[in-house]
């Protein structure tokens, strides 16, 4: 039998800043051409054991390791990171934070000119490569100007020059719109399938992930492996809600249809279901007997509109084009489209960041152009998508309740403020705790709590479910749901189409810079030519709704997360 590329035996770890191990008694094998996911909740240690591949355990998160571990048969403790580099390719959820060169083409040949490699050959491998990847026609482009799934592209690039035997993936779904995911997940299966390399997901988005063969999935809980299982016998188990991961859509409908979930239903993906006519019928009947769940919304006052803006952050390019929409006060609404369409962009022109070029703003109906972004900035909380460019303070404490500060509180009342945020952001445990010791998605939920601690009137929030599992996810939304149901008025820019189904009843979508449509959030996703203009993807809801002849799916979908919100408030009552 072949020896394994990756091979954990009884493994612990230990970082120096903690008072417990990360890992515990790790035992896991993994071999060429195998592509196995690592799922599992924030901290769980799934992150950790992606940092013990790489090399960034020991040599740049200090610990103490027990057992053994070795990668493409070499020990990491032994091992130069530089050595470990030509073993294990590592493409990184934060791709700006791996970028080297000033343009895609240096930036794929970097380990090359480490190797010093022949000019001419060095070329013609990184043109091969970026052909592979399907980046070859932007090698001189910056990176700062691709979109996130083209960032991700070079990314991959630049770990398969070295021809790695293993390919380490740490959440690459975090910053990518729906299409861009799904094409990410193709792309990894196509070079594995080019290269024969080991390839390791760490990601908590199982749904997408799913999108392409994946043949083991080993779940982690608290440190330990809780599971190592063939991907159709993880579906048909029992594991997924008990440790923080979220079902796929097309899996929790079959089970409100009362149709259990067994192997024979092939249930790795929607696609691959074999669902006999008699399931297909107690689908239908599912569907039937939902009708009538939907209340009746109350009418609103106008607390935001915006009114043919227009935005280039350089004259030759238009950023946003003559936008013009309202948001009603006490609305839940995302905001969805491609990268670069021109989501966070608006985000910036509410909150004054930037200045139109033409149209207003106005707030209550009064314009904003005269106010400064403090001023703004006390009725409109905005938390950006990265969380390292909004963390200023070294303690998760001080961090959150840095903005209580300038006002009247007394310490008693900001102790209590910052205490309930904490819990409800699922940070108390933490709250001494330095921020750079914080996985991202920790850190993420940081930013949520600096500013939800402060109560504005709006709140929008750029992707604010980016690295959360399941859990923290749920704990999130709900929180922003119960503000909303308070009176707040909350804005989501996000890619996570089950958030926007789940929680948002309206949804406007935009690309290149043009608002396409300001509907419900199930129209989006059952509009198949506003899905490819978009750059979303059809939810699973809609694929199984018309495998089993249901001729309206958005009804369909409707329902179905009409009955999620039923299934919700019974378990919270």
């Amino acid at each position: 039998m072949a020896e394994p590329v990756i091979s954990f035996k009884d493994y612990g770890f230990q970082y120096t800043a903690q008072a417990s191990p990360t890992l515990y008694h790790i035992n896991l094998d993994i071999y060429q051409g195998e592509k196995v996911l690592i799922a599992g909740a924030s901290g769980s240690g799934k992150s950790t054991i992606g940092s013990c591949l790489n090399g960034l355990i020991p040599y740049a998160y200090a610990g103490e390791s027990t057992g053994e571990l070795l990668v493409g048969g070499k020990d990491p403790r032994k091992e130069s990171i530089f050595t470990l580099s030509q073993i294990v390719g590592t493409v990184l959820q934060d791709t700006d934070g791996q970028f080297i060169g000033l343009t895609v083409g240096e930036d794929i040949a970097f380990a090359l000119e480490n190797d010093c490699v022949p000019q001419e050959e060095m070329k013609e491998t990184v043109q091969e490569v970026a052909k592979l990847v399907d980046i070859d026609h932007h090698l001189e482009y910056a990176p700062h100007e691709l979109s996130g799934g083209q960032k991700q592209r070079v990314s991959l690039a630049g770990v398969m020059v070295d021809q790695v035997k293993i390919l380490l993936f740490d959440e690459p779904l975090a910053n990518l719109d729906p299409a861009a995911g799904r094409t990410a997940i193709e792309l990894i299966d196509k070079v594995q399938e080019r290269t024969g390399a080991a390839v390791i997901i760490i990601e908590h988005r199982l749904e997408d992930v799913l999108w392409k063969r994946v043949d083991r999935i080993v779940l982690m809980d608290e440190g330990r492996i809780v599971a190592d299982m063939p991907t159709k016998d993880f579906l048909t188990s029992d594991m997924l809600l008990g440790h923080g991961l979220r079902e796929p859509l097309y899996l929790s409908a079959l089970r409100y249809a009362g149709i259990p979930i067994t192997k024979e239903l092939e249930p790795q993906h929607v696609e691959s279901l074999r669902l006999s006519e008699e399931q297909k019928e107690r689908v239908r009947g599912w569907y039937r007997d939902q009708e009538g769940l939907f209340g009746t919304e109350e009418t609103k006052r106008e607390i935001l509109s915006v009114e043919n803006l227009s935005f280039g952050y350089t004259p030759e390019k238009q950023n946003l084009k003559d936008v013009s929409f309202s948001i009603k006060e006490g609305e839940m609404v995302s905001i969805v489209g491609r990268n670069g369409a021109g989501k966070s962009t608006l985000a910036k022109l509410i909150c004054g960041f930037e200045k139109p070029t033409a149209g207003r703003i106005c707030l209550e109906g009064r314009d904003l152009s005269g106010d400064t972004i403090k001023e703004r900035a006390q009725r409109i909380g905005y938390v950006m998508q990265n969380p390292n460019q909004m963390i200023s303070k070294p303690l998760i404490w001080d961090e959150v309740e840095m903005a209580l500060l300038a006002g009247t509180m007394s310490a008693e009342e900001r102790q209590n403020r910052v205490e309930e945020t904490l819990k409800i952001c699922g940070l108390y445990p933490f709250r001494k705790w330095p921020v750079s010791a914080l996985s991202f998605g920790q850190k993420k939920r940081v930013t949520i709590a600096g500013i939800l601690v402060q109560r504005p009137q709006i709140i929008i929030l750029d992707e604010p479910t980016a690295g959360q599992d399941y859990h923290h996810y749920t704990e999130i939304m709900e929180f922003l749901k119960s503000l909303n149901e308070r009176g707040f008025t909350i804005i989501m820019i996000t890619h996570d189409m089950h958030l926007m189904l789940e929680y948002t009843p309206r949804a406007i979508v935009f690309s290149e810079g043009e608002l396409l449509a300001d509907t419900t959030a199930a129209h989006v996703l059952n509009d198949p030519a506003l899905v490819e203009k978009a750059n979303l993807k059809e939810t699973s809801l809609y694929t199984l709704s018309v495998a089993c002849g249901i001729d309206n799916p958005q009804a369909f979908t409707e329902r179905f997360i009409a009955s999620e919100k039923v299934r919700r408030e019974r378990q919270e009552g």
